[in-house]
């Protein structure tokens, strides 16, 4: 068990560490026009995140112990057609949803 004093130590200095990185970026920015090269930049970061946020969930899902599932590999491809080819965030998601139930329907 870890000491009640560390404990609470590290909780309040991640606490006061997580308030001033938001705060340098909304109080001190928050009000004033970005430079067009910052906004260029900002452009990628949901392009960046999504795929780390649902690679993992693909690859080593939880839902099978963390062993790649052919129905899931599968549906992704199909999302990510689906998402390319047609520019449509809701038809990647139902067309992914759609093909991983029936894929799980049929491979078991």
């Amino acid at each position: 068990m870890i000491d009640p004093i560390s404990l609470w130590t590290v909780i309040i200095g991640l606490g006061i560490g997580t308030y001033l990185i938001r705060f340098s970026f909304i109080g001190i920015i928050g009000g004033r026009p970005l430079p067009d090269w910052v906004l260029r930049h900002l452009r990628y970061v949901a392009v960046a995140v999504m795929p780390g946020l649902i690679a993992p969930l693909v690859v080593w899902p939880a839902a099978t112990g963390g062993e790649p599932d052919p129905a899931r590999l599968l549906a992704a491809l199909v999302a990510f057609a689906i998402g390319v080819g047609l520019n449509s965030v809701l038809g990647a998601v139902f067309g992914g949803m759609g093909a991983l139930y029936l894929l799980q329907y049929f491979l078991g």
